[in-house]
């Protein structure tokens, strides 16, 4: 979900794993040379996942990546194979009031834009819950906890996923 922490996990743990890290909003700012509320107002959302899908497509080919999606790329059954496919799927899992909190004065994600946020936040978390954990190999709460206990407990899950599937 946005304001989950994915961007601020991805950096860290590509970092601590010495893989390039990439969030798929900014790639398809840096494709499209607009923000991404400039493609929801041009193009409305559903232009805007047809872009997420076909960044995607290239995104997950690569190797030695931390790649952070939006919270909608699991809406398009499309987007689940590929992630599913193509790495380790990381659910981090927030509540409402932490996102809210994340988020509540953040002007640049258009599905935000509402008079009632926390409602909001928890419509979409309820339509997305379950592809998020359909997707997710490892599902990490976020809780209160330091970025970097989050990082290690991440790592330490990771290990533990290839063990159990080599």
């Amino acid at each position: 979900m946005m304001g989950s922490g994915k961007t601020t996990m991805g950096r860290i743990l590509a970092k601590h794993l010495g893989k390039v890290f990439v969030d798929s909003d900014e790639e398809i700012q840096f494709r499209t040379g607009v923000t991404i509320p400039h493609i929801f107002d041009v193009e409305g959302e559903h232009g805007f996942r047809q872009r997420e899908t076909d960044a995607l497509a290239e995104l997950v080919s690569r190797d030695d990546l931390v790649l952070a999606t939006g919270g909608g790329a699991v809406l398009a059954e499309e987007n689940r194979t590929m992630l599913k496919q193509n790495g380790i799927v990381i659910y981090l899992k927030a509540g409402v009031h932490d996102l809210w909190m994340r988020t509540r004065n953040d002007r640049n994600r258009p599905l935000l834009q509402t008079g009632n946020l926390h409602a909001r936040l928890s419509d979409l978390l309820h339509q997305r819950e379950t592809f998020y954990q359909q997707v997710a190999d490892i599902v990490m709460p976020t809780g209160r906890q330091s970025v970097h206990a989050l990082m290690l407990k991440l790592v330490a899950e990771i290990e533990n996923y290839r063990k159990k599937n080599p």
